[in-house]
């Protein structure tokens, strides 16, 4: 298995282009990205599996997992590895969005950061993965000078 930093795992594969989005924002910061669609309600042993090969890389990792509607997907890698997670749930407006709350609400001793935007989880992701890193470190302090930098550009434009 190649070294990667982030594995995302989609509930399903109508999951790809939130995950997309993802995988992008991560490459930007030069993060190496992996996908796997698996069901923590519907393939729970390929899940174990394909979590059990990535625990036993040593390299520094974080989890995205990307589940609406039930969201035991992001529990289930939470509780099951070691690494961070992150829970990433697509918007839906089924249920009046109420779907959100699976992913909000997990029992003790199970603690998944909840980021509902893409590139904001990418960020996160690389902001976890900076704290043994100084070159992803510079690269997440030239991102938030370019936010600066944007605002500061649009008030001045604004008051020109």
């Amino acid at each position: 298995m190649n070294k990667v930093n982030v594995i995302i795992v989609m509930g399903s594969k109508s999951d790809l282009d939130h995950a997309n989005k993802i995988k992008a924002a991560a490459e930007n910061f030069g993060l190496l990205v992996s996908m796997h669609v698996a069901s923590a309600h519907k393939t729970a042993a390929h899940l174990i599996q394909l979590l059990e090969q990535y625990e036993n890389i040593s390299d520094a990792k974080v989890y995205v997992t990307i589940a609406g509607r039930s969201n035991a997907l992001s529990g289930f890698v939470d509780g099951y590895v070691n690494a961070p997670v992150i829970a990433c749930p697509p918007q839906s407006n089924a249920f009046g969005g109420a779907d959100i709350f699976s992913s909000l609400r997990m029992p003790s001793g199970v603690a998944p950061a909840v980021v509902l935007a893409p590139e904001n989880a990418a960020l996160l992701a690389a902001k976890i993965l900076s704290l043994h890193d100084e070159s992803l470190l510079a690269r997440v302090k030239e991102y938030k000078l370019r936010q600066i930098e944007t605002i500061l550009s649009a008030d001045k434009e604004l008051n020109d």
